[in-house]
């Protein structure tokens, strides 16, 4: 049997990049995730941690890969990583992106 997520478990951090600003503008928030959270324990993550209504959310997954260090030649293994676009309802932001729309 898995062990419960806690909100603060489920939202790693937010993805801050140009893209995840601009889709800020339209209302849409990327956070960094859980690998093993489904699309339901998101959504009451970030409705009960932010106080906003999500309308709905997509889900990218990346799977576990090795690279090659530039400087030392070694392989290093890169954990499964999962991201979460949140479309929030309009009017609402999240405070943490602070984005000024046009």
């Amino acid at each position: 049997m898995s062990t419960p997520l806690v909100h603060q478990n489920t939202i790693i951090k937010p993805v801050v990049t140009e893209k995840s600003y601009s889709l800020a503008a339209m209302d849409k928030y990327v956070f960094s995730v859980d690998p093993a959270a489904s699309k339901y324990q998101i959504k009451k993550a970030i409705e009960d941690l932010f106080k906003v209504n999500v309308l709905g959310i997509n889900t990218v997954k990346h799977a576990a890969r090795t690279i090659r260090s530039g400087k030392t030649g070694r392989h290093i293994s890169l954990p499964v990583d999962k991201k979460a676009i949140v479309r929030i309802k309009k009017g609402q932001t999240i405070e943490i992106f602070n984005v000024k729309k046009s």
